[in-house]
């Protein structure tokens, strides 16, 4: 299988990622995590790190910063792990606090103490990539621009990146800033596959108006952005317990999933994802599991990206998207 977009840019990422919002227990910032949740977390990163996935997906908002919390005791805790991982993490939304809505800030001083809090977190001096976390209206590409050149000449951050942003949005940011970003985040899976001929819907709230961008998988692969997926495993609406209103299609793709990793003798999680990763922009699913047992079972999805046949793929498309109802024989 051929590199990923953040491999060709010499940055030896994992082809596959571990999200770490679920880690650090509730999202109540008074409630503490307990010694089940540190080896819930250490568990999850040595699998991980047996089956070759080093990087590690973090914001500063995960469980109130509990979870770069959490991760940071791990570190400290084996020292030799920094260096066998690379780590991002975002910036940019602030939750509600009682007095104030949810609300999103990409001014200068909150972008590097920011960056401070999740430094002192982690308890690491610098972080592999930083992501401007979703699209702040009021953003200022030029006062952007000081704090990415502040965090760059200081160490603190050494790549940047965005999340579920639009073709316009990014090239509106690269207006006045120099250094490249190398990331995009977005809500991509085979139950959100209009990035192929719609366009991409990155709005995640239910039953927010739509937004599509029919031009941001070919420009982010004509400039050789890495394309990350968040809720890669849909839920697993396909791959776990079937939910009691499921629609016709997503039984017949659970149906065909089951089939044809039972055919390949892998899993079905290997075959979701082996979907999203056949994709030429060079895909890298983001996990967000906290069983080690379920990272395990994703272990072959490059693999199966590679042995995935344009039949199979369009198959899977098709029928996720109720216009196929595949033939096939199972036990």
């Amino acid at each position: 299988m051929k590199e990923i977009p953040l491999q060709s840019r010499g940055i030896s990422a994992s082809k596959l990622a571990i999200g770490c919002m679920g880690f650090g227990g509730s999202w109540d910032e008074t409630e503490p995590y307990t010694a089940e949740h540190k080896k819930q977390l250490e568990s999850v990163v040595d699998a991980a790190l047996s089956i070759g996935i080093n990087f590690f997906d973090h914001a500063d908002i995960y469980t109130r910063g509990k979870a770069e919390r959490i991760f940071g005791e791990l570190l400290t805790a084996r020292p030799s792990l920094r260096e066998q991982v690379i780590i991002q993490s975002k910036c940019g939304i602030q939750l509600a606090d009682g007095t104030l809505p949810v609300r999103y800030n990409f001014s200068k001083s909150h972008i590097l103490n920011s960056v401070d809090g999740i430094l002192q977190r982690l308890g690491t001096e610098y972080i592999d990539i930083l992501l401007l976390h979703r699209p702040d209206p009021l953003m200022d590409p030029e006062e952007i621009a000081e704090a990415i050149e502040q965090l760059k000449a200081s160490g603190k951050v050494k790549h940047f990146g965005v999340s579920n942003m639009h073709t316009a949005q990014i090239e509106y940011l690269r207006s006045a800033i120099s250094e490249p970003f190398i990331v995009n985040q977005l809500h991509l899976s085979l139950a959100h596959r209009h990035f192929l001929d719609q366009g991409l819907n990155i709005n995640r709230d239910e039953g927010a108006e739509v937004s599509f961008d029919p031009q941001l998988m070919t420009y982010m692969q004509q400039q050789r952005i890495q394309i990350q997926a968040w809720g890669p495993l849909a839920q697993g609406r396909y791959t776990g317990a079937i939910r009691s209103d499921a629609s016709e299609a997503e039984l017949l793709t659970a149906r065909y999933i089951e089939y044809l990793a039972n055919e390949k003798e892998t899993s079905k999680e290997a075959i979701l994802l082996g979907w999203l990763m056949k994709h030429p922009a060079g895909i890298q699913p983001v996990l967000g599991t906290t069983n080690a047992s379920r990272v395990i079972a994703c272990q072959d999805a490059a693999r199966q990206a590679e042995l995935m046949t344009r039949e199979e793929w369009w198959t899977l498309y098709a029928t996720a998207g109720g216009t196929h109802k595949p033939v096939f024989s199972s036990t």
